[in-house]
């Protein structure tokens, strides 16, 4: 008698054990259906396979974690621009070759979807009440990117691995990217030569 119940309880405490395991899976578990990437420091790749909509060009792409059009601004006053067509075809020097910078900023995002509230929901619907998680099935969060696009005079891709000077339009982009993000104050770059 006295085995029958320390087996019985023995049940109980792995039942209520494993509900409980069972309630934080649940509440934990979500699947994301669409990744933003992660990129370190930058990555040179076609525009297009990086986001739709974008040129089907290579592109200089680096995470840019300020504000919404931050770049746009040290742009302008890097490159003393006066707000006057400064996300297209912005002239700048690279061993006395001039080439054309243009940018987008875009947004890539992760997505993922939660089980408990839809599970919370599914079970309040059972019992003829209305769900009350609907918003929260999904997730979403975005990090933001530049990318940038560089031609020369005759509007050839120069960051194509086949263009003669892509390693040193690559470099000058990299101390660019570097500056940007050193950067705060973008009125002092007025003052830099």
């Amino acid at each position: 008698m006295a085995l029958n119940l320390i087996n019985y309880q023995k049940k109980q405490l792995m039942r209520t054990l494993l509900y409980f395991v069972f309630i934080l899976f649940l509440f934990s578990a979500c699947f994301p259906t669409k990744i933003a990437p992660t990129i370190k420091e930058d990555k040179v790749m076609v525009a297009k396979k990086f986001k739709k909509g974008l040129p089907k060009r290579n592109s200089f792409i680096f995470e840019d974690p300020k504000n919404e059009n931050e770049f746009y601004d040290y742009i302008n006053y890097k490159f003393k621009l006066d707000n006057k067509d400064v996300q297209w075809n912005v002239p700048f020097i690279v061993n006395n070759i001039t080439y054309y910078l243009s940018f987008n900023e875009v947004e890539r995002t992760t997505k993922t979807i939660n089980l408990a509230p839809l599970v919370i929901d599914a079970a309040l619907e059972n019992n003829n009440l209305e769900p009350v998680l609907e918003n929260s099935y999904t997730s979403r969060s975005g990090k933001w990117y530049l990318v940038l696009t560089v031609n020369d005079e005759e509007f050839m891709d120069c960051l194509k691995e086949s263009y003669v000077k892509r390693d040193e339009i690559v470099v000058f982009l990299r101390q660019l990217r570097k500056e940007y993000l050193a950067t705060s104050d973008y009125r002092s770059l007025l003052f830099k030569k």
